[in-house]
């Protein structure tokens, strides 16, 4: 008597899907999300909108921060099962300050294969127009809406040589750019990227002082998604100030003032003068 063999595992494809122009879904995108068992979607009511534009039934499966853990399981026994799946968010490319990362390692911890299906990302999107230095940059993420929390996650990152990106939401970024002048200094140079793709696309370039100032004059500049690209610390002296600012403002919060500046600048190399007073 014959022993059935097993089913070949599904693949877990996962899909970068338009940032906001639809045009930029590729064909293989379409013929993935066409193709698979279920679609595994951040946002269904938003999933479902792009795939009726393009003419797709497909059933969904709702995927979050708050049930990826739970669902992970059971999907993974459909991948080992035969049927595949795909992995999308509500815009771009999956994963990338998005759901998905547990139910990819549970995949892949399973045998199970994962293929990637590229497309649109707004941070590589905004890097590359943004005319910033880009052969090397580093991602943030979105950075805490707690005020005294992002400072001190922006302070941390104040002497960083490479690019800075981050996403921001349209409540926050006027006080996001205040907070950036504040650790940064005004002459830094940035970038905000907004409505990437979309109708109302603008991407804003100057010294961090010039972009506070013109977001703060016009609302409009205010609404929408936003990547926000901050030039990292250029030279020797300003690595050294940065440094010095970091480290003044972790010890003003027990020394004096003056104390705190002798002693920041000290250890960074940073001159006293430039540290004092800058919190």
């Amino acid at each position: 008597m014959s022993t059935a063999s097993p089913s070949t595992p599904g693949t877990l494809h996962v899909v970068a899907t338009p940032i906001g122009n639809l045009g930029d879904l590729s064909p293989r995108a379409l013929e993935t999300l066409r193709s698979v068992a279920a679609i595994c979607a951040e946002d269904t009511r938003h999933t479902r909108q792009l795939l009726a534009h393009f003419g797709i039934e497909q059933s969904l499966i709702a995927l979050h921060e708050h049930n990826e853990d739970e669902l992970a399981g059971r999907l993974v026994a459909r991948l080992q099962a035969g049927e595949s799946l795909a992995l999308v968010s509500d815009a771009g490319t999956p994963l990338v300050s998005d759901p998905g990362f547990r139910l990819v390692r549970a995949a892949r911890a399973a045998g199970v294969r994962v293929s990637p299906v590229p497309g649109a990302s707004a941070l590589i999107t905004a890097l590359s127009v943004a005319g910033l230095p880009s052969d090397r940059f580093v991602f943030e993420g979105f950075l805490p809406a707690k005020a005294n929390a992002r400072r001190e996650r922006l302070t941390a990152l104040a002497s960083e040589t490479r690019t800075l990106l981050f996403y921001e939401s349209s409540h926050r970024i006027a006080e996001t750019l205040a907070d950036c002048v504040t650790v940064f200094g005004a002459d830094r140079r940035a970038v905000v990227a907004r409505e990437l793709t979309k109708l109302f696309e603008s991407v804003l370039d100057g010294t961090l002082a010039e972009l506070q100032a013109r977001i703060d004059a016009d609302p409009n500049q205010r609404k929408g998604e936003f990547v926000l690209l901050i030039e990292g610390a250029g030279d020797d002296a300003d690595a050294k100030v940065a440094e010095g600012r970091r480290i003044y403002t972790k010890l003003s919060a027990h020394l004096p003032p003056s104390t705190a500046a002798k002693l920041a600048a000290e250890l960074s190399g940073a001159p006293r003068k430039a540290l004092y007073g800058s919190d």
